[in-house]
């Protein structure tokens, strides 16, 4: 099957880290953190329980933001780059969908030609001095089923969708229609292996294109 809209998680998809679990190790709370992060993605918690206590946490500054959108890009997955160039070229409608802090991922989307109006994610929200204020707490994707409301709004009328990634609130776009294809390239989870309609687990996301076009 050859799908017109293609979308993407960033953490352990796009990029090797979990932005908010590096966040955490800067301000160092990681190992909360990580526990935390783990739990949502196996589906053990709901991320609408943890998603405030993880940010309250931390408080993410403008500084610790730009400091991350760096490290996206820094630690971007192998075969990234050539997977967008190749769905670009083949005129693929193509989204990022994460959970993660949206100023964070904006310049790693840059990098791959994705339009800032193509990237869904959650926005932080800060002083006029860069301090942590909050975050977007209306943003369907800081609470579990989020990514397949998105997947929803984007594919109304009725078009073949397919998201990628690691975790369960990825596997939750099923609900939208969404053709799930869990990437473990990064980390490999039961859930997401068990519940994907495709898994792939090479380290390259090349892996992904014979499933997509």
């Amino acid at each position: 099957m050859s799908f017109d809209i293609i979308c993407f998680d960033c953490d352990s998809t796009l990029s090797e880290i979990e932005g908010i679990d590096v966040l955490a190790e800067r301000a160092g709370c990681g190992t909360e953190m990580a526990a935390l992060t783990n739990a949502a993605m196996n589906g053990e918690v709901s991320l609408e329980s943890i998603y405030a206590q993880r940010l309250a946490l931390i408080k993410p500054d403008k500084k610790g933001i730009d400091w991350l959108a760096d490290l996206y890009i820094e630690k971007m997955v192998q075969g990234v780059a050539e997977v967008f160039q190749k769905l670009h070229q083949q005129g693929k409608q193509v989204h990022i969908i994460s959970g993660g802090l949206k100023q964070a991922i904006l310049p790693l989307a840059a990098k791959l030609n994705i339009d800032a109006s193509h990237v869904h994610a959650v926005e932080v929200l800060f002083a006029c001095n860069g301090d942590y204020l909050d975050f977007d707490q209306l943003s369907p994707l800081a609470r579990n089923g989020g990514k397949a409301e998105v997947c929803a709004q984007l594919n109304k009328t009725g078009l073949n969708l397919a998201i990628v990634g690691d975790g369960n609130t990825d596997m939750e776009a099923k609900k939208a229609g969404a053709f799930c294809i869990g990437f473990g390239g990064v980390v490999a989870r039961k859930i997401v292996r068990d519940q994907a309609d495709i898994f792939v687990d090479s380290p390259d996301l090349q892996a992904v294109l014979p499933y997509l076009l």
